[in-house]
């Protein structure tokens, strides 16, 4: 029996502070109570950030809490965590990110529909204070259009 891919937790000031270009889906190293405090829906994105450091990739700042019956083989909520990608995605995002500007930014983290926990990563470059201004104006518009298009329908 399949089950549906769940979200654990998003970043949602990831697409505020970066534009977003590319997308991966990379596993994660966790051990047995990561899992279990992960079922229960606790975990933060919201300052974390990738390195790639000898042919790996690490993710650092990811705040998973210990779990709630869990006892001495808890581990370090913030500890950094191995990410688990082809050699070759890990070449080609190297490349990229050495460019100024470029970052790994995890976007969300979720459970597949095998069970496993996957994290999307995003190649992402920051964005200066008026591209900020201009997605927030752009998506207000957007916004009024919409409101507009759905009172002419009433």
């Amino acid at each position: 029996m399949k089950r549906e891919a769940k979200t654990i937790a998003r970043n949602r000031k990831a697409s505020h502070e970066y534009e977003l270009m590319e997308r991966f889906e990379a596993g994660i190293e966790l051990t047995g109570t990561e899992v279990r405090s992960l079922r229960e829906n606790n975990c933060q994105l919201t300052d974390c950030f990738a390195i790639i450091r000898g042919g790996e990739v690490w993710l650092h700042n990811v705040h998973i809490p210990p779990f709630s019956q869990g006892n001495i083989a808890n581990v370090d909520p913030d500890r950094k965590r191995k990410l688990l990608l082809h050699k070759k995605e890990i070449r080609m995002l190297q490349e990229k990110t050495r460019e100024r500007g470029m970052a790994l930014v995890p976007t969300k983290m979720y459970f597949k529909e095998n069970a496993l926990v996957k994290v999307e990563l995003a190649l992402a470059r920051g964005k200066k204070t008026y591209d900020k201004r201009a997605s927030m104006a752009e998506r207000d518009s957007r916004r009024e259009i919409e409101r507009a298009l759905k009172e002419r329908s009433r």
